[in-house]
């Protein structure tokens, strides 16, 4: 057996060389020594298990799989399944960190096969020179020119002094990462918008669990000191040049990165912002943009489901999860909610779930299948991770899909794919940002979830209200779970 192991330190942000890595089928838009590449069975870049089916400049065929991925180790490992080179029993992991000394990244490559005998140098050095450094060299030069392409990013609001055509307000900043004591109010001011941007007076801004996360660290879509927040509902105050399809005046939202939400006032990307229709208040657009957004996009896109399927749904009587049961119920699916609480289970039914599963002496997946004469379900929206992984996996029916698109209790950490046989489990860790990075994207997903809010299909339900002087206490009441429903922050103190 041959291991190979290289490494390089990029000069780029994590995140930016992660967002090229990740994609699995990418490799043939960066790598000089693949030509065309493919994705088998239709099934996702980022989807465990997934087979991509390559040819090499030279011609040689090559199907690898997907054995894992994780966004928050930034990490993946595959393995070759089938070749045109005796690469026999191919073993890679692919493993990023960011360096502690500027905004570089430290990537290493490593591998293990067996070679036929006399050919151990030869296919050595092709994956160590031929496919590792050439990898090396190509990622770093793609993402040199997308930090040249991208115009120089602002802060959508600033500490300090007064510039000029500077709005006051406030904003709630992250001194550092850590416990919801680190959440402070400060004045701030909302700069005067430049090309392609947009000023706003904000009305309502939504809590959601991905700020916690940036509040801790957990992702790194915040660097202290920062403004966190996601998602937000507010009027046009002012617009930069060039900006043609929103008016002053107007009332529009926004569930997207960059973060800077917990905010009064804000200066943003304008093709960010989302018209607001007359049916939809301020309040309501806060509480359910960013998770009518992900409940859209797991239900019609991760996992496009069908009438007749039965659903399992953890957190049925939260945000994302309330609006998973009313919109699965609406198209068909039999919906069983997992919850802690008899309070909870009453919203998740007023919410459309047909059944409840309570903690008690029986497991999750023994109650699964005993709701489902033993054949489990066929489709799992899991959101709390670390606690529930293991139960999801045994409660899934033969061909069954879990969706892990949170982690509330934690990272699910390091899983053997083999596991995963014993009833041939699909499983996917869709990020929110992979499915509306583009204008065109929100508008498509937004389109649809502004109908079915006017249908009555989905609704919002403000569970909480806070000030946004008392965000600390609403990422307390969050993380303990003493929430239902949505939650927003609103400026002002109303």
């Amino acid at each position: 057996m041959v291991q190979v192991q290289r490494s390089t330190v990029l000069d780029a942000p994590l995140e930016a060389v992660w967002e090229v890595l990740r994609d699995f089928n990418g490799h043939d838009r960066w790598h000089p020594a693949v030509t065309t590449s493919r994705l088998e069975d239709g099934r996702r870049s980022d989807q465990v298990g997934t087979v991509r089916d390559f040819r090499l400049t030279g011609g040689e065929r090559v199907r690898e799989q997907l054995l894992s991925l994780s966004d928050r180790d930034h990490r993946f490992r595959y393995a070759i399944v089938e070749s045109d080179l005796p690469l026999n029993d191919y073993f890679a992991e692919v493993a990023l960190k960011p360096v502690t000394d500027g905004n570089r990244t430290f990537w290493s490559w490593t591998s293990r096969f067996r070679p036929p005998p006399g050919r151990e140098r030869e296919l050595t050095q092709l994956v160590a020179e031929g496919i590792y450094a050439a990898g090396f060299a190509a990622v770093r030069a793609l993402v040199e020119r997308r930090a040249a392409a991208r115009p120089p990013s602002r802060p959508a609001v600033t500490p300090g002094a007064a510039a000029e055509g500077a709005l006051p307000g406030e904003a709630v900043i992250i001194e550092r990462h850590g416990g919801p004591d680190q959440l402070r109010l400060v004045p701030v001011q909302a700069l005067r918008p430049g090309p392609g941007e947009a000023r706003l007076r904000q009305t309502a801004i939504g809590v959601n669990f991905i700020d916690v996360y940036c509040r801790t660290g957990t992702f790194d879509l915040l660097q202290p000191p920062g403004v966190p927040g996601m998602e937000a509902a507010g009027i046009v105050l002012d617009l930069g040049p060039g900006v043609r399809h929103l008016r002053d005046g107007q009332r529009v939202a926004y569930a997207c990165p960059p973060v800077g939400a917990y905010a009064t006032v804000r200066t943003m990307k304008a093709d960010l912002l989302v018209p607001l229709p007359d049916s939809v208040s301020d309040e309501v657009a806060a509480a359910i943009l960013l998770k009518g957004m992900a409940a859209e996009f797991l239900l019609h896109r991760v996992h496009k489901l069908q009438p007749g399927e039965t659903v399992l749904v953890y957190a049925p009587a939260g945000g994302v999860g309330r609006l998973l049961c009313q919109w699965a119920s609406h198209l068909g699916a039999r919906v069983i909610g997992a919850t802690s609480s008899p309070e909870k289970a009453a919203a998740a039914r007023a919410a459309g779930a047909h059944d409840v599963i309570l903690p008690g002496p029986d497991s999750l997946e023994d109650q699964v299948k005993a709701l489902t004469g033993g054949r489990g379900a066929d489709v799992i929206f899991d959101a709390v991770g670390r606690d529930s992984f293991a139960h999801s996996v045994k409660a899934l029916a033969d061909c069954g899909h879990l969706v892990s698109y949170g982690q509330a209790s934690g990272a699910i950490g390091s899983w053997d794919i083999g596991s995963l046989a014993s009833n041939s489990a699909t499983v996917s860790r869709p990020a929110f940002g992979h499915y509306t990075d583009t204008p065109e994207k929100v508008a498509a997903i937004t389109r649809r979830l502004f109908q079915a809010l006017a249908d009555g299909v989905v609704t919002a339900e403000v569970g909480q209200r806070f000030p946004l002087a008392e965000a600390a206490e609403a990422h307390r009441a969050l993380e303990s779970r003493r929430t239902l429903g949505s939650t927003i922050l609103l400026p002002g103190g109303r």
